[in-house]
């Protein structure tokens, strides 16, 4: 009878499953080496409507070659701030098989200098990625104004 337990048990287990299909060749995925061409890539996939509007954390998903992998939403905020989510990141990362990562995040309000708040999650997302052997190369943040600022040019990261 406590087999019949155990296998009943056993089919109520979800199954995960890891997948990733990408849709073009490595060699024809945008290859990043700076933080203008990050910043350029990001602003064009950016939803003018709502830039101005309220903040929003993404991040491009890099091979070992700097070749762009995908690019993932990671939250959407108020006017002053959004929550970003450790997990989601490098969730995100480990299931496109990324080898590093660009964060980036808007301030409506069109100032390019980071809050407290930016530079806690920028060190929080560095020190996990270095444990994991899955370096932050950059945060860019970027503005309704075509302007952004790189941690990484500022020696931030």
């Amino acid at each position: 009878m406590e087999t019949l337990q155990i296998q009943n048990d056993l089919l109520n287990i979800s199954e995960i499953k890891i997948s990733y299909q990408p849709k073009f060749k490595a060699s024809e995925r945008p290859q990043i080496s700076c933080s203008k061409q990050g910043y350029e890539i990001m602003k064009a996939y950016w939803n003018v409507d709502t830039i101005a509007f309220q903040e929003e954390f993404k991040i491009l998903l890099l091979n070992r070659n700097n070749r762009l992998l995908g690019v993932y939403h990671v939250g959407t905020g108020g006017m002053s701030g959004v929550v970003v989510d450790a997990k989601l990141v490098f969730c995100a990362a480990l299931k496109a098989a990324a080898t590093s990562i660009m964060l980036f995040h808007n301030h409506p309000s069109g100032n390019l200098k980071p809050s407290t708040a930016d530079i806690q999650i920028t060190n929080r997302l560095v020190q996990i990625g270095k444990f994991m052997d899955m370096p932050i190369l950059d945060h860019i943040i970027i503005t309704p104004d075509d302007g952004y600022y790189s941690f990484a040019d500022e020696g931030w990261i």
